[in-house]
């Protein structure tokens, strides 16, 4: 019993010093813990056969010198590995030991029945290969394996004839010291990966469910600035968004002496106000299916007929500048201040696109947005006016006002009109005049 002192000294501590000394990245820790484990269980096997052979008698002290002599280069390259951190040599050393020794073994005891096929523990190399380095590093390893096989089978006659006189009862304890212990190891290391799988599949499931969340909050936050079908665009990698839009209608509407208005307004209070506004006008956009491109300060611009093209797009927006006039009279009174607006329409040509490479802008260009911003600056206060262009898009389903030719900057006399009204469609499916606003 004495000679079982050497190769379990301290083995629990040793190898807890091992993985507890690793600070190499998860991949390489992993194919650490599962060399240790084999190490440990192999030290075990080991004292079970130096327990054996000792028990035996002096003629099978050559035995005891192969499970010595790989405790002593097995926990000595450990060592080393502590000592330098180089897993790459701890590993291939012990591959090597976990793959030669028992074939040692094997030849000296005297061959495949006198050994009890100790030759098979020679499979723990290729398999922890495989779990250490992957499946290409690995196939050497089970070639390997597989020679020393094929060699011990076309020398067995030559170790049966020196073979070690083994008791019955021993070769049987080696038989099933054999089989079940080799069972045993692959299936705990199985399980052990088998676990880490699940543990990381579970950690996948989660990051992916992380992942989800982050990319719906970054999708709604990209729909706050951008249209649905530029954001998806976008999306797909296009480098340059730029169309060009024969026809739209574009309405500017701005709060009429808002400054003055909110002059000594707590701003919790200003902010609240606007965000009240424009988000009763935000939901008027949805309802009507245009595009809020920007607001500026309290102004506030929309666009229909782009990014989505459509026909109707001087009548809707139309009907939008209606709804936003009796929103704001509501809001008007609930909020007990006084709230006017101007609002500019115009239809035409524009160019549409998406500027900026970290803070994206869809924005429109061309002299139809001036002429729409015009219409707004020199409209007057709770009144919709809409240009020419708009007024023949839609001047048979509306009420208008002509108005005076007006003097716009950079264009000089226009004619404009002021939007009063619906036209109502009576039975016989004409338009008739409704009341005005």
């Amino acid at each position: 019993m004495h000679t079982m002192a050497l190769p379990l000294k301290r083995p629990y501590q040793q190898l807890a010093s091992f993985i507890k000394g690793l600070r190499d990245p998860p991949e390489s820790r992993l194919g650490s813990i599962v060399l240790g484990l084999m190490v440990f269980a192999e030290t075990l096997v080991c004292a079970f056969w130096i327990f054996v052979f000792s028990s035996l008698g002096d003629g099978y002290a050559v035995m005891v010198m192969f499970p010595y002599a790989y405790l002593i280069i097995s926990y000595t390259s450990l060592l080393l590995f502590y000592r330098f951190r180089r897993f790459e040599y701890f590993t291939f050393t012990q591959l090597v030991m976990l793959l030669v020794m028992p074939f040692f073994m094997q030849w000296i005891i005297g061959g495949f029945t006198a050994s009890s096929g100790i030759a098979g523990w020679g499979v723990l190399a290729p398999v922890g290969a495989l779990m250490i380095l992957g499946t290409r590093q690995s196939t050497p390893w089970f070639l390997l394996f597989g020679s020393l096989i094929v060699f011990s089978w076309m020398t067995n006659d030559m170790f049966m004839s020196s073979a070690l006189p083994i008791p019955r009862h021993t070769q049987m304890l080696f038989f099933l010291t054999n089989i079940g212990g080799v069972a045993t190891i692959l299936y705990l290391l199985m399980r052990y990966f088998e676990t880490q799988k699940e543990r990381v599949l579970r950690e996948l499931d989660r990051k992916n469910d992380d992942l989800l969340i982050e990319q719906e909050r970054s999708d709604r936050l990209l729909l706050n600035i951008l249209p649905k079908s530029v954001a998806d665009r976008l999306k797909q990698n296009e480098q340059r968004i730029a169309d060009r839009y024969d026809s739209v209608t574009i309405m500017f509407a701005d709060l009429v002496d808002f400054t003055r208005i909110s002059a000594g307004m707590a701003p919790d209070d200003l902010i609240d106000l606007l965000s009240r506004v424009f988000s009763r006008f935000d939901e008027l956009t949805e309802k009507y299916g245009v595009e809020k491109i920007k607001t500026i300060g309290d102004a506030y611009m929309v666009v229909s007929g782009a990014p989505e093209r459509r026909q109707d797009h001087a009548e809707v927006m139309a009907n939008l500048a209606i709804d936003m006039q009796r929103a704001l009279i509501e809001l008007a009174a609930a909020s007990g201040k006084t709230l006017m607006m101007r609002i500019g329409i115009n239809s035409g040509p524009v160019i549409a696109g998406v500027i900026g490479n970290t803070k994206f802008s869809y924005d429109l260009w061309g002299d139809t947005v001036n002429m729409a911003s015009r219409m707004e600056h020199y409209g007057l206060s709770n009144v919709i006016q809409v240009t020419e262009d708009t007024y023949h898009l839609i001047g048979d389903k509306f009420r208008f006002e002509k108005r005076e030719p007006i003097t716009v900057k950079g264009k000089g006399r226009v004619q404009s009109y002021f939007l009063t009204g619906k036209l109502e469609v009576n039975e016989s499916g004409a338009y008739e005049r409704a009341a005005a606003l």
